[in-house]
């Protein structure tokens, strides 16, 4: 009686039906996220590169003078009217305009630029500084944008805000053009 078991056992360990059920098990999980991480990071990119060309016209806009009396809100309301691929643009993108000392060191900003933070309830204000003619002026903008899959692939590795966001950072430099007195000269 035992040794009828243990063939038993023995031809159901030698049959090879299902093998194939064990390779698709362990290969699809792995397919899968190098898959799902292509189409994050192709989303991410997409993103990222809308935002700077948003943020291209937009500053061409500024260094132009085209925009009349510039605020913070209405470069921001600029740079989410021509970036369609943020949602909620207007309270997820922060702003930054400040010069850059031309004279001796030339020192930019160090530090990241200040992000959104989503899962605050109150966020400082955007650092703006118009600057005067001719002056250089560095502009960096922050949007926090949710991953498609945050769970899978790309999105697991991200580095992530507290709220589960990620950064998207673009930065422009431009020098206020000298504005003109008399538009018909």
């Amino acid at each position: 009686m035992i040794r009828s078991l243990l063939d038993r056992l023995r031809l159901r360990l030698a049959c090879e039906s299902g093998s194939a059920t064990v390779e698709f098990v362990i290969a699809v999980p792995v397919i899968l996220s190098v898959v799902f991480s292509g189409f994050e990071s192709g989303m991410l990119l997409s993103r990222k590169v809308l935002l700077d060309r948003a943020l291209d016209m937009t500053v061409r806009e500024l260094r132009l003078s085209q925009i009349e009396n510039p605020t913070p809100d209405l470069v921001r309301e600029h740079i989410c009217a021509r970036n369609t691929w943020v949602k909620d643009c207007l309270n997820v993108l922060r702003l930054e305009l400040a010069p850059i000392a031309t004279t001796g060191t030339w020192a930019l900003p160090t530090a990241a630029p200040e992000c959104i933070n989503r899962a605050a309830e109150i966020n400082p204000p955007d650092a703006f500084t118009l600057g005067a003619e001719n002056e250089l002026m560095l502009v960096r903008v922050c949007v926090v944008v949710d991953p498609l899959f945050p769970r899978l692939g790309l999105g697991l590795y991200l580095p992530k805000d507290p709220s589960g966001g990620v950064r998207l950072i673009s930065t422009s430099a431009f020098v206020n053009e000298p504005r003109r007195t008399n538009p018909e000269s």
